[in-house]
Order: C-alpha cells, then sequence, then structure tokens
C-alpha cells in the first residue's frame, strides 16, 4: 500500500524553533472505508492494491487542497490535522470541506469492477500538545490528545457518506457550514452522551449586521472619506487599505462609510462591494460578486433571470452587438469564476464594465478581507486600478484586510490602520452591548479590562454572558482565541517564542527578562520585540518596557506552552528583578512631571527598598568612611575610584548589569541599609553620603540640595533615639535621590 505524506503549506518555515512543542486547538479528521473488511475478503489481491490505491490518492489529494496534514494511517483509516503548526482561525471549516469534498470525489472516482466505497468521516476540535518538528515531515505521534479519540468515535457513529461533527467544531463552523444536530451518542467512559451534528454543506455566504452605532472610529472615517472625496472630486484614482487586526472592527467602518458617502459635489457616488469569503471554491469568486452588485443578480436567480439582467446592465455601456457577445461571457465567469481561461475572459470584461461605469459615474470599488483572496483577484484589482489612472476616471479602490497581508498597492496609496478604542469608548460600546442583550450595565467593569480596545472581543465576550458564561470566570470566547491564534501564527518562530516567554511574565515586558526566560544572550530579543511592536502586537510603555496589545494575546501566548516550559520561563525569569513604584500613593500626573524633570525611568517604576547588612563589607565604621571618601569632592563619585572597585559596596544588593553606556544608571531607588550590632554609623558619615551614592555615577543635576538621611534604630519606638558615635547598633534608612536615566532593553541596573 502506497501512502502519501501531506505536508501544510502554510506553514512558517523557520530553521531553528525555540519552542519545540505548542499546546494548540487543533481539527482532527478521521476517514474510515464502511466495510472493507467484507471488501477485502472478496477481491483478489492485486485488486485491493489498486483499489487502497485510489482510495489513499484521493483522500491525500483533498487534504493537500484544505492544508491538512496527515498524522497517521491505521489500515485504511486516515487521520489528518488541521492547524497543527499554522493556524488561520478556519481550521474547523477546512476539516468540514476536506471531509465533505472526500466523500464528494470519491463517488465521483471510478474503482477497481466498478466498486462503490463508503466512506464515514469523523472531526472533532480539540487542545492537543504538537511536535512542531514532525508537522514539517508529516512524522508519526506528531500530536496528542482526547480530541484524536472524540474524532475516531464520531467516526464509528457516522452514517455511510456522511460528516459527523463534535460541539466544538459545530460552534467553530456556525454560519459558514449547514448543520444539523443529531441524538447524542453514548461513549464509554463519558457521562453525558456526546452531542453529535451531521455536516450538509457550505453555507451561502450573506451580509453581515451593522444595526448598533458607530462608537468611536471618527478619525479614521474622516481620513478615509477625504480620500474618497478627493479621488472622485480631482478624478485622480487612489487606492486606499483599511488595516487592522481581527476584531478591530473594519468591515463595521466599510458599512458606515457606504452608507454614510452617497454624493461628492452633487453627483451620486456608486458602490461596488464584494467580500471575501474563506477558502472561496473558485479563485475568481470576488470578481463574480462585483459582477452580481452592478448588475443586480441575486444567488437565487436562474439562468434566464441572469441573462436578462446583464443585458439590462450592459445595454447603457455597449452597442448591441457588443452586448451579444460580453453577456455569454460573463454568464461562464458566474458560473464557473476559477482560473481557466473562459473565466478570466470574463473577468476581463466585467474590469472593462467598471471602468465604463466610472466614466458615466463616480465609482468606488471596496473588497473586504482581501487578505482571503487569491492572486488572481490582486492582478484584476492591479489592472483595474492602472486603466482607472490612465482615463483619468472618478474611481477609488478601498481594500480592507489585516496587518500582515502582503501589501503590493500600485501607485499613490494611503494605509489607514485601525488602532484599539480608547477605555470610554469601550465602556461605552460594552454598556450598549449589555442593554441591547438583556444584560446589567454592571457587568462593564468586569468585562473593560479583557476587551483590549477590540469591539470584536466586546461583542464575544457578552454572548459568552449570554449563553450562561459565569461573569465573575469568563473564558476566552472560542471565537476571540481562534483570531489571537492566528495572529500568533502568522509569526516566524522567533517572535512567537518571544511572544510566549513574554506572557508568562507578570507586568510590564524587559528584553532583560525575556532574554533571561528564553536562555538568551543579553540583548538578543530586543530586535523582536521592536518588530512586535512594529506589528502591533506589543505597545511600549511610557517607561521602558511593553505590554501586549490585547489581553487575550498574552493569555493565548502563555497557553501554547507545554506546563513544564511554562514553569521554566518563570523560574528563570525570577532573576530579573521588577520594577516598583516608590510612592504608590502618588498623584500619576505628579509622578509624570516628576519623571519628566529628571528623565526617562527604567523599567515599569521605580524599584522598591532594598535591605544590605553593612557588615558583610566591613565590621568597623572605620572602612565604611574610606569607602565614603573614595567619592570624589562634592558628592559626586570619582572616576579613579568607579575603574578601580564596585562603586558603592556597602550599598550593593547585587554587581550591576554591564551596559555599553557606563555612566548610565537604573531608575530612583529607595535604598535601606542595615547596620549590625558592632557597626554604630557616625553622623559624620552620614552627612558626608553624597546624592549618587547609590550607583557611583555623577548625577545630571548637581544643583540639587544633598538628601538627607534619617537614623532609625532597630528598637521600639518607645526606646528611640538619634544614633551617635559609639551608640548602639541601629538601622540607617538612606533615601537617595539619584538622577533618573535609562538602561538599554529595558535591562534593569542594581544599586
Amino acid at each position: 500500500m502506497t501512502t502519501s505524506i501531506i505536508v501544510d503549506t502554510q506553514r512558517t518555515v523557520t530553521p531553528l524553533w525555540p519552542v519545540p512543542q505548542e499546546r494548540r486547538i487543533v481539527t482532527v479528521l478521521f476517514a474510515d472505508i464502511v466495510g472493507s473488511t467484507a471488501l477485502v475478503d472478496r477481491l483478489d489481491p492485486e485488486d485491493v492494491r489498486a483499489l487502497q490505491r485510489a482510495y489513499f490518492d484521493t483522500v491525500a489529494g483533498v487534504l493537500h487542497r484544505w492544508q491538512g496534514v496527515v498524522e497517521k494511517y491505521i489500515g485504511d483509516a486516515v487521520m489528518a490535522l488541521f492547524g497543527a503548526r499554522h493556524s488561520d482561525g478556519f481550521d474547523a471549516y477546512r476539516a468540514v470541506r476536506a471531509g465533505l469534498e472526500i466523500q464528494a470525489a470519491l463517488d465521483r472516482r471510478p474503482m477497481v469492477g466498478g466498486t462503490r466505497l463508503r466512506v464515514r468521516v469523523g472531526v472533532a476540535t480539540g487542545e492537543v500538545v504538537v511536535d512542531l518538528g514532525d508537522v514539517v515531515t508529516g512524522g508519526h505521534g506528531l500530536a496528542s490528545g482526547a480530541v484524536i479519540t472524540t474524532a475516531a468515535r464520531l467516526q464509528e457513529y457516522a452514517a455511510p457518506g456522511a460528516v459527523a461533527l463534535c460541539a466544538a467544531t459545530a460552534r467553530a463552523t456556525a454560519g459558514l457550514i449547514t448543520q444539523r444536530q443529531l441524538t447524542p451518542v453514548p461513549v464509554a467512559g463519558r457521562v453525558p452522551p456526546m452531542p453529535v451534528w451531521h455536516a450538509v454543506g457550505p453555507v451561502r455566504p450573506g451580509a453581515d449586521r451593522h444595526d448598533g452605532p458607530l462608537i468611536g472610529r471618527r478619525r479614521e472615517l474622516a481620513t478615509i472619506r477625504d480620500q474618497l472625496v478627493s479621488a472622485i472630486r480631482d478624478r485622480t484614482p487612489r487606492w486606499i487599505s483599511l488595516v487592522g487586526p481581527t476584531g478591530s472592527g473594519r468591515s463595521r467602518l466599510l458599512h458606515e462609510l457606504t452608507r454614510g458617502l452617497t454624493t461628492v459635489d452633487g453627483l451620486s457616488v456608486r458602490w461596488c462591494v464584494a467580500a471575501c469569503q474563506p477558502y472561496p471554491d473558485q479563485v475568481l469568486a470576488p470578481v463574480a460578486h462585483l459582477l452580481r452588485v452592478v448588475a443586480g443578480i441575486r444567488h437565487g436567480d436562474g439562468p434566464t433571470a441572469v441573462h436578462d439582467r446583464l443585458v439590462a446592465a450592459l445595454t447603457p455601456l455597449y452597442p448591441p452587438t457588443r452586448v451579444a457577445t460580453a453577456v455569454p461571457a460573463l454568464q461562464r465567469m458566474l458560473t464557473t469564476p476559477d482560473g481557466s481561461a473562459a473565466a478570466l475572459a470574463g473577468a476581463a470584461i466585467c474590469r472593462e464594465v467598471l471602468l465604463r461605469l466610472a466614466a458615466h459615474r463616480p465609482l468606488i470599488v471596496a473588497v473586504d478581507d482581501l487578505d482571503r483572496a487569491a492572486p488572481a483577484v490582486s492582478r484584476f484589482l492591479h489592472a483595474l486600478f492602472s486603466a482607472a489612472t490612465e482615463r483619468g476616471l472618478p474611481l477609488a479602490l478601498l481594500t480592507v484586510h489585516q496587518p500582515q497581508w502582503a501589501d503590493t498597492r500600485p501607485g499613490p496609496a494611503r494605509r489607514v490602520t485601525i488602532g484599539p478604542l480608547a477605555t470610554v469608548q469601550s465602556g461605552r460600546l460594552l454598556r450598549h452591548l449589555l442593554t441591547r442583550a438583556g444584560q446589567p450595565v454592571t457587568l462593564v467593569d468586569r468585562l473593560l479590562p479583557l476587551v483590549g480596545g477590540r469591539p470584536g472581543h466586546a461583542a464575544a465576550y457578552v454572548t459568552a454572558v449570554v449563553d450562561g458564561a459565569d461573569p465573575a470566570a469568563l473564558p476566552l470566547p472560542e471565537a476571540v482565541r481562534r483570531a489571537v491564534g492566528a495572529e500568533l501564527d502568522h509569526l516566524d518562530g522567533e517572535r512567537r517564542a518571544v511572544l510566549m516567554a513574554a506572557g508568562t511574565l507578570a507586568g510590564l515586558i524587559s528584553g532583560a527578562a525575556v532574554d533571561r526566560a528564553l536562555g538568551w544572550t543579553p540583548g538578543r530579543s530586543a530586535p523582536t520585540l521592536r518588530g512586535l511592536v512594529a506589528a502591533g502586537l506589543l505597545l511600549p510603555h511610557h517607561v521602558d518596557g511593553y505590554a501586549f496589545a490585547a489581553p487575550a494575546l498574552r493569555q493565548v501566548a502563555a497557553e501554547r506552552l507545554p506546563r513544564a516550559l511554562r514553569a521554566l520561563f518563570q523560574r528563570r525569569a525570577v532573576g530579573v528583578p521588577h520594577l516598583d513604584t516608590v510612592h504608590r500613593d502618588a498623584n500619576p500626573a505628579d509622578r509624570r512631571a516628576g519623571a519628566g524633570r529628571a528623565g526617562a525611568v527604567d523599567g515599569s517604576a521605580a524599584r522598591s527598598a532594598e535591605i544590605v547588612r553593612l557588615d558583610t563589607v566591613g565590621a568597623r565604621a572605620g572602612r565604611l568612611d574610606a569607602v565614603f571618601a573614595a567619592l570624589g569632592p562634592g558628592g559626586a563619585p570619582s572616576r579613579a575610584a568607579l575603574r578601580g572597585r564596585n562603586p558603592t559596596p556597602t550599598m550593593a544588593a547585587r554587581p550591576a548589569v554591564s551596559s555599553p553606556d557606563t555612566n548610565r544608571l537604573a531608575g530612583p531607588r529607595r535604598l535601606r541599609a542595615v547596620a549590625s550590632a558592632n557597626v554604630a554609623p557616625t553622623r559624620a558619615t552620614a552627612a558626608s553620603l553624597p546624592p549618587s551614592s547609590t550607583g557611583g555615577h555623577p548625577p545630571r543635576d548637581n544643583t540639587r540640595p544633598p538628601t538627607s538621611i534619617r537614623t532609625v534604630p532597630a528598637r521600639s519606638a518607645a526606646n528611640r533615639a538619634p544614633a551617635g558615635v559609639g551608640g548602639p547598633g541601629g538601622t540607617v534608612r538612606a533615601i537617595p535621590r539619584p538622577p533618573l536615566v535609562r538602561r538599554p532593553d529595558g535591562l534593569p541596573a542594581s544599586a
């Protein structure tokens, strides 16, 4: 028996994968021949071999088309994974479409001796641990998890020629696949019985509902509107790209534009809007959609109605002889919008129709989710834009896509990026969604930190509450998890590993913490972190550090790591000190003003107090005085002293991290030195302590008054007294104000 190894054609190719295993949500397809034992018993061995070859070749070809990875062959059964290494958010959809196509392909293919193969298919979605190295080669045992057993059980309960779905797969394909729920089936070791759905076929795409008010986005809306108006008014075609991640409200903004921009200088504007569905059956389906919009053709129209509507649309544009030849070509393209010569000829006629329409009336052509379309659609749009530019037509192109899509726009193009909503705007949106869903608006405080300024995430969380999720412990909605997982999988191995390691860290993310967690050399993650900021996945903080652009991204990135690796990253990162605000109760505006006077602060905030025993460096006050004497006159440290020894060893909790800039120091610190019983600090010693003693570096502002030192004995408050010469040991609290400077890559410096 010949086996075929199917490789994920959209995998991310990376020579070194820093994280070799991941916990991933994948979809498993399990297919098996019905009655294979009886069939093999009555056939000649040579016929069995020919039958198996035909069967496996058919299944392998379908899986390859839908980007499935064969995990194993078990007799006549085939198990494939979707989303094992690269997820686009539609893994379940691709798996179900593959299952339906396997059934149809086997029905069409002639078998040995006229044998008709009937196959059962089960599709299940769930979490597995994936060996990313084996995914490249299609290795055996590359995934482990209960979902594999679930898919096998579903296949057993599927009817011959049918595709059975689990509950998670049914939810993931709702609105994309027509489904019929069946009676739950009992499964050994599981209580209650397992719910099962039957996949019928793909759903005809429909328009999304946008009946709520537009909250925020006024600036983006005005920018795009001005560009479109200028293109029409000046008869200079423009290509505007509306860019944003999934859930940012791109389609909502497009809907608002089509509804609001209807006239320019008294001229009526015609909109032609097409939406690219995930994995359309034919590559030119979006072009066919544009033609249906122009001619007013509905999906349910028969051949006669299609012919009549095309004739009515083309008659004002072409002479009768040209209409007679163009209509049949357009009908063929509408029937089969593939990449054949006939379909491409119809697409060329459609392009000319759009140009002629623009010559009579201003035209805006918009394509939503262009990143899902085939390259043939991009070529069509390029040719349309170039021809409109040559003719000086009042035409504009508006494309909507995700940030990672390879943007190859020609000519004078504009890119408008959609950022997250402001906190106030997110709160208004949540209140509106909760009110419309009949939920208490008090849930806004609970949901606001979770949505990350993305309207799609807000709608998903409200839907989860409506469906019965506990508001006190809301799980990450499945739709959000799929979309965020797809964002991660657009990254190469190194960037993905940095995000995963950053997800395990508490608070702000620093380059030092990421390097330590991954076991990298200091500074290696700095370019990657900057690249993640450019990709919109991380946000630079107002101090030296980074934050996740969306809370869901942090959660998904961390949960991708196996438990052992997650714990390892956390243990490694413990050695990196966290930066914490000294004056927690101070006004934020006051803190920002103080930081502005002194300079940039390294890390999330100033460091908290550290305790160092003075007897670790000397038992007599004389040695301590000698160390302070090494500092230069006026409180400034001498460079010779700095080169010769650790700047202030009595105050150093740990050695400073080396840096190319030796004159840089961490942010403000509150340093507390605890003296031993046999060391009595003198008032002269305390008075000689310079403001820069915490780091041994010259201060930026030498005009500041010297810092005072409070001496607090380590006795009760009732016996509190100043510590003098020869007095009992006490606690010296030194609260200096060193200059605020910055460290590269957020690498913290010690005192």
